[in-house]
C-alpha cells in the first residue's frame, strides 16, 4: 500500500512539473501572428478635462481593472474615490495615482458583501466629496472549480461579492441620487460568459448574469431620474489577481490566444478608455448597453465551423475535390 501511494504521489508530481514546464515553454508566446495588425493603443482617448468637476466612485479600485479605470478618469480631471476591503492597498494606489495625475484620489474601506459597510462607505463618500457623477461596480471574486465540489459557502462568497455587492452599492447610491434630484452614470464590469454561461465558474457566471439584468432593468426604470446604466463584458485580460485564481500554472494562456480572433489578450488601459467614454457626456445617449470587448473571442468560440481555420491550403484542396465528387444529396 505504501509503495502504491508513493507511486501515486510521484505521478502527481510529474504531472504538475509537466504543466509548469509547459507554462514556461509558452510564456514567451504572448501573441498570435495576426496580433501585429491589432496593437493595443493605451494612451488616454478622451480630451483633457473631460471629467473636470466630476466625482467618480469605483469599487475594487485598488488593483487591476479598477486601478486602470481610476487612473484614466483621474487623468481626465475626475476626483476619484476608490473602495475595497484592503485599506492599505487602496491608500497606496490612491497616492500613486494622485502623484501621477495631480488630482486627488480618496481611499474608502468597504466590504461590498456587507450592506452596513456599503452604507458607511457611501456616507464617507458623500461627506468627503458629495454624491458621485459616476459609479463603477468593478469589485469581483472568482475561482475555478468543478461545480460538484462547490460548498454553499463558496457559492455565497462569489454571489455576495458580485451580485449582492453590486446591488447594495447601486441601490444605496441610487436612492440618495433620487432624493437629491441628481443624475449619474453607472457602469458594471461583467464578462463574456455572463451571456453564454460557463462550466467551472458557475457562481461567477450566474452572479454576473444577474448584474447585467440588474443594470438593464434599472436603465429602463431609473432613466426618468437622470441615471444611465451600461455594462462592459471584457474578454481575457491578464491581471495578477484574476489569473492567479483562474490560470495558476499559466497553462491555459496559449489556449485562450487560439480562441481570440485578433490574437492577443486585452489590456487594462483599453478597458479603461471604453469605461471613460461610456461614463462621459459623450455617451449621454447610451444606456442599457452591454458592450463586449474581447478581441473576437466570443464569436470565435460560438461559430460551429470556426475550427476550420486550422485546415491547411493542401487539406482544403483535397476536401474541395471530395466535395465536388459527391453525388446526390
Amino acid at each position: 500500500a505504501a509503495s502504491y501511494l508513493l507511486a501515486m504521489l510521484q505521478n502527481i508530481k510529474l504531472q504538475i512539473f509537466t504543466l509548469l514546464q509547459f507554462s514556461l515553454d509558452i510564456s514567451w508566446q504572448l501573441y498570435g501572428p495576426q496580433a501585429r495588425f491589432f496593437p493595443p493603443s493605451e494612451s488616454v482617448m478622451l480630451l483633457p478635462g473631460t471629467y473636470k468637476n466630476k466625482v467618480a466612485f469605483i469599487t475594487g479600485g485598488g488593483t487591476g481593472l479598477g486601478k486602470a479605470m481610476t487612473t484614466t478618469l483621474s487623468s481626465l480631471g475626475a476626483e476619484c474615490v476608490i473602495a475595497s476591503r484592503n485599506l492599505d492597498v487602496l491608500k497606496k494606489t490612491a497616492h500613486e495615482i494622485s502623484q501621477q495625475t495631480g488630482n486627488k484620489v480618496h481611499a474608502v474601506q468597504c466590504n461590498v458583501r456587507d450592506p452596513a459597510s456599503v452604507e458607511a462607505a457611501v456616507n464617507q463618500l458623500v461627506n468627503d466629496v458629495g454624491l458621485p457623477d459616476v459609479v463603477i461596480n468593478n469589485a469581483a471574486g472568482n475561482f475555478i472549480s468543478p461545480s460538484e465540489k462547490l460548498s454553499p459557502n463558496a457559492w455565497r462568497t462569489i454571489t455576495d461579492i458580485v451580485l449582492n455587492g453590486t446591488a447594495y452599492v447601486t441601490l444605496d447610491i441610487g436612492k440618495r441620487l433620487i432624493k437629491a434630484e441628481k443624475g449619474a452614470t453607472f457602469l458594471a464590469i461583467t464578462t463574456i460568459y455572463a451571456e453564454s454561461g460557463s462550466g467551472f465558474v458557475v457562481p461567477s457566471a450566474a452572479a454576473k448574469a444577474g448584474v447585467e439584468t440588474l443594470c438593464t432593468s434599472l436603465a429602463a426604470e431609473w432613466g426618468r431620474y437622470g441615471m444611465r446604466f451600461n455594462i462592459i463584458q471584457p474578454g481575457p485580460i491578464k491581471t495578477k489577481g484574476a489569473f492567479s485564481r483562474l490560470d495558476p500554472t499559466g497553462t491555459f494562456e496559449k489556449l485562450m490566444l487560439e480562441t481570440i480572433a485578433v490574437g492577443r489578450l486585452g489590456t487594462p488601459a483599453e478597458i479603461a478608455n471604453l469605461a471613460a467614454y461610456l461614463c462621459s457626456d459623450y455617451a449621454s445617449w447610451v444606456s442599457g448597453a452591454i458592450i463586449r470587448m474581447d478581441g473576437g473571442e466570443y464569436v470565435s468560440l460560438a461559430g460551429e465551423f470556426n475550427g476550420l481555420k486550422k485546415v491547411t491550403q493542401e487539406q482544403w484542396a483535397i476536401m474541395e475535390a471530395m466535395i465536388r465528387n459527391t453525388k446526390g444529396s
